[in-house]
């Protein structure tokens, strides 16, 4: 007859009791560690360039790799219709202003007329009321006239200004200081609104970003304007300094990791975007983190635990693993600094089972 899992239990307890166990404290310390991360570079500043108005691309002046300055010119483009309606605007503003002039003429015809009148109607008898009345009537329509004039004279030059403005878009100038990474267009090709197709592609590389993405774990111990150092593959005699600017503030939930900034110069021109560097990311914790022996875990299927003891009793206590420093690895849990648990602890070793410590 087979004994029961009861029996098995009791005569394991009394075995295990008759045994000393071998115990070992939870031990507390500061985190202050390094480990590698991957990261990516980025352009500070990336653009790609369109026309503003449509036309055909007359000159390139710049090809991949060209270095630029702000406000150095591109591409030039032409528009012969553009400049058909510039001499059209200016047609008619001149047409205006010549409307204008002679609206003004009228006015102080008008004026004079009627200060004439009102001078002469100091004499009783000299002048009519009616016809006082009447140049009067005569100034406030030249008064109309010229305003309507004015405001026509206005609307006319604002074309022509707008015209001009547009006229200014057919010259594409460098935004920022950058280099070309990217040429797209030729001479004689059409462009403008409504073609997805960029002219160029700037980027900023003298200034790069650096996109580090830390583990859920170690977010808590970044510290802005902190200086970390990276290696790349291109220069691995080399050691790289970047200084921590922003983070996101919020969590990938794929990998559980927090994208954070590094801004560094790049004045040599030895890094480029799309490089992949290995970073020297500091681990620090604001308070210290607890340790136990690697062999005190237990691991199985359904959870992970190590077995602390609990006035002469064994209890599981749930933890999960971080890093290791030699013997010892990191455990978060209900646990505290001094705690006594089983340095080779077995999943056999039930809740509750009675432990003896050695004398």
């Amino acid at each position: 007859m087979k004994p029961n899992s009861a029996v098995l239990f009791f005569a394991w307890t009394i075995a295990a009791g008759a045994q000393t166990a071998d115990f070992a404290p939870v031990v507390a310390r500061p985190v202050s560690r390094t480990i590698e991360l991957p990261g990516e570079f980025l352009p500070f500043l990336s653009v790609p360039l369109h026309a503003k108005v449509p036309g055909y691309v007359e000159r390139v002046l710049v090809d991949r790799g060209s270095v630029v300055k702000h406000g150095d010119l591109l591409v030039e483009l032409t528009a012969p219709e553009m400049t058909a309606r510039i001499v059209e605007a200016e047609s008619k503003l001149q047409a205006a202003e010549a409307d204008r002039l002679q609206a003004e003429a009228q006015l102080d015809a008008a004026q004079a007329t009627c200060d004439r009148l009102q001078e002469a109607a100091h004499t009783p008898g000299a002048v009519a009321g009616n016809e006082l009345i009447q140049a009067e009537k005569q100034v406030d329509a030249a008064k109309a006239v010229l305003h309507s004039r004015q405001e026509a004279s206005r609307a006319a030059d604002a074309a022509v200004r707008s015209q001009k403005d547009l006229e200014a878009y057919l010259k594409i100038s460098a935004p920022f200081e950058s280099v070309v990474t990217d040429r797209l267009v030729h001479p004689g090709a059409l462009v403008g609104p409504g073609n997805d197709a960029p002219l160029l592609v700037l980027q900023q590389v003298s200034h790069l970003r650096l996109v580090v993405p830390v583990p859920e774990e170690d977010v808590s111990g970044i510290a802005q304007g902190a200086s970390v150092p990276f290696t790349v593959p291109a220069w691995p005699e080399r050691t790289f300094n970047g200084t921590i600017a922003r983070l996101s503030h919020s969590l990938d939930p794929k990998t559980r990791t927090m994208a954070v900034e590094l801004d560094l110069a790049n004045r040599d021109g030895a890094l480029a975007p799309g490089m992949f560097p290995t970073v020297k990311w500091p681990v620090r914790r604001s308070r210290p983190a607890l340790f136990v022996p690697r062999t005190s875990v237990v691991t199985t299927t359904e959870r992970t635990f190590v077995i602390r003891n609990q006035n002469g009793r064994a209890q599981w206590v749930d933890v999960r693993k971080g890093a290791a420093e030699g013997d010892l690895v990191e455990v978060v849990g209900s646990l505290k600094p001094g705690d006594q648990v089983l340095r080779r602890p077995t999943d056999e070793i039930r809740d509750g089972t009675p432990l003896k410590t050695a004398n």
